[in-house]
């Protein structure tokens, strides 16, 4: 890595130094440490730089600025960053420090300069006894449940409040347990269990199994990863091994061409060569990069695939992975016209839907993405989806069919490929969930959409910019996106988390990063879950417009708004269980 020794074959190379003395290293001066010739400095002055105020991510120049003397030199290349040299500066000895870089882009809008000694130092408790500790802890957990459960405003659209039986049933034991298990075909296909007492949760695995079958319409689904990420890791593992199926001897290849949505138009990280894609795809011999091809956007609308431009380039390419799913998500994908158009052509494309946000959507009031043709969907569980933090994978193959080895690779890449305990507290609160999804989705699906729709018109209407479509109401699922300005998204993230209401900021399409971000990304789900209806949300909207547009103090009509909307709804009557809840309460030990 670039400031570690680089070894015998590179004697020497070029390094940034700060000057942390009075002086100005110029080229040609001499640069030694502890007395030893080091190498000679290549070119150095004194720069002006802002001096940034605010904090972190919303940090920003001020009216100040300062001067520093900064040089580049060729060094030995054992020098670590770090380490202190002497530079000759016409023949009086300067301090310096080798360091990994003057200046830092990572965080637009700006290039933030990077200053010896000005590392903001972070602030150490005073140490405190154990029970003082615990106190603290006990008290912090009720003081933050308190604010975000009953006097928040939640709009993250990546967040789900789950319900107090999912809740409990997460700590129940088997919470604590092991229970790894793999498909053995000498035993016709058995699932044989690793660990004894695992009777149970073999079959909170079965009924949980049945019931997101069910809700996805499909016949396979794998539940041990624990998490989405994890879920397209599995899936992208295993594409690979497939891939390499018919010859074990050679070297494996990676998937040669995938197309996806690029990261910076909505698209997620998960499947990001930055991100879980980032061991499974081949490099492209031209550019040299990842072989990935992103969807390219509608002018008119980037939010939105250009499916005619799109569909050339699959053409063109020929991608064996095509990912669908977005984590800034406003309308259905195209899954039935890439089918379509991959089977006329005969282009061998495998087509995974990653449905992290929207799973608790998926239906025929959203999209259905196995009848649109998807074969492979991934998700997490705890967006639109009523459960715990947990990811699926999911599949349309059936065993005659030709593609059914690369379902049984993405089984053995979830276990043991992905993980050894799939955390089974989650597990078994993700069945009272899934319960609750195949229960009431019939009444929370619509209810999300509209409200979704009704809370952009109410935003637009307050005078706020809401990106998407105004003429099927600026978006198709629990997601609303509003334009605040570049480079202000944080700024206003911040300002309506100090009045109790939680977003989050979101760069938006032409902006270079989340720090440039001028967008903010809502979502309505679980303030749905919580019983807010279309008028709800059109007082959520006066808020967040008097906030964003006045500068105006609203945490007290939050507060008294959120009041309203503190038991979550779409699930099971607690009282109808009373005595079951007692009893796991009891077990708990609580009174």
């Amino acid at each position: 890595a670039y400031g570690e020794p680089a070894g015998p074959d590179l004697p020497r190379r070029i390094r940034p130094v700060a000057v942390t003395g009075r002086g100005i290293a110029r080229q040609g001066c001499e640069v030694s440490v502890e007395g030893r010739p080091a190498g000679w400095v290549t070119s150095g002055t004194m720069v002006p730089y802002w001096v940034f105020e605010g904090e972190g991510e919303t940090s920003h120049p001020g009216e100040r600025h300062e001067m520093r003397a900064i040089c580049l030199a060729y060094l030995d290349s054992d020098l670590e960053d770090e380490r202190e040299v002497t530079i000759d500066v016409r023949g009086k000895p300067v301090p310096g420090l080798v360091v990994p870089y003057h200046l830092r882009s990572e965080a637009p809008p700006y290039a933030r300069p990077i200053v010896v000694g000005l590392r903001p130092e972070e602030e150490r408790p005073a140490p405190a006894r154990f029970e003082e500790k615990v106190a603290w802890l006990l008290r912090a957990a009720a003081d933050n449940t308190r604010w975000r459960q009953r006097e928040c405003i939640n709009l993250i659209p990546s967040e789900m409040t789950t319900s107090p039986m999912v809740r409990l049933l997460q700590v129940m034991d088997p919470a604590f347990r092991y229970a790894e298990h793999r498909r053995l075909e000498a035993l016709y296909d058995q699932e044989v269990f690793y660990y004894q007492g695992t009777r149970f949760i073999a079959r909170v695995e079965e009924l949980l199994a049945e019931e997101m079958k069910a809700f996805l319409s499909c016949p396979q689904v794998e539940l041990r990863p624990v998490s989405g990420q994890m879920a397209n890791a599995a899936v992208f593992s295993a594409m690979v091994d497939w891939l390499n199926m018919a010859d074990r001897r050679r070297e494996p290849r990676r998937i040669r061409c995938v197309m996806n949505h690029h990261i910076g138009k909505g698209g997620h990280l998960s499947a990001q060569p930055m991100g879980a894609l980032k061991d499974f795809v081949a490099r492209d011999p031209r550019t040299e990069r990842p072989a990935v091809v992103n969807f390219p956007v509608r002018e008119d609308d980037p939010f939105a695939i250009d499916v005619p431009a799109a569909l050339e380039l699959v053409a063109e390419h020929r991608p064996e992975l095509i990912v669908f799913g977005k984590s800034m998500v406003l309308y259905r994908e195209p899954v039935e016209e890439f089918r379509r158009f991959c089977d006329e052509r005969g282009i061998d494309a495998v087509l995974m839907y990653d449905a992290a946000h929207v799973l608790g959507l998926v239906g025929p009031r959203f999209q259905e993405p196995f009848a649109e043709g998807a074969d492979l969907v991934t998700g997490s569980t705890h967006k639109t989806y009523y459960g715990t933090q947990r990811g699926v994978i999911a599949s349309r193959f059936e065993e005659h069919d030709d593609r059914f080895p690369l379902w049984r690779a993405i089984e053995s890449r979830a276990f043991p490929g992905s993980v050894s305990n799939h955390h089974l507290g989650t597990l078994l609160g993700l069945l009272m969930a899934a319960y609750e999804m195949n229960a009431f989705k019939d009444e929370y699906q619509p209810r999300v959409i509209a409200n979704a729709k009704a809370f952009a018109r109410a935003l637009a209407e307050r005078g706020l910019e809401v990106c998407g479509d105004p003429a099927i109401g600026y978006t198709e699922t629990h997601q609303v996106v509003v334009r605040v300005g570049y480079g202000r998204g944080a700024e206003m993230a911040r300002r309506l988390e100090a009045n109790n209401i939680i977003c989050n900021y979101q760069a938006l399409p032409g902006e270079e990063g989340f720090t440039a971000a001028g967008g903010l990304r809502l979502g309505v789900s679980e303030m749905t879950r919580f019983g807010m209806e279309e008028g709800d949300f059109a007082e959520v909207a006066d808020l967040i417009g008097a906030v964003v547009l006045e500068g105006a103090d609203v945490r007290g009509k939050a507060r008294a708004l959120r009041e309203r909307f503190l038991e979550p709804r779409f699930c099971f009557d607690p009282d109808q269980h009373a005595p079951a809840i007692g009893e796991l309460l009891g077990l708990l030990g609580v009174p």
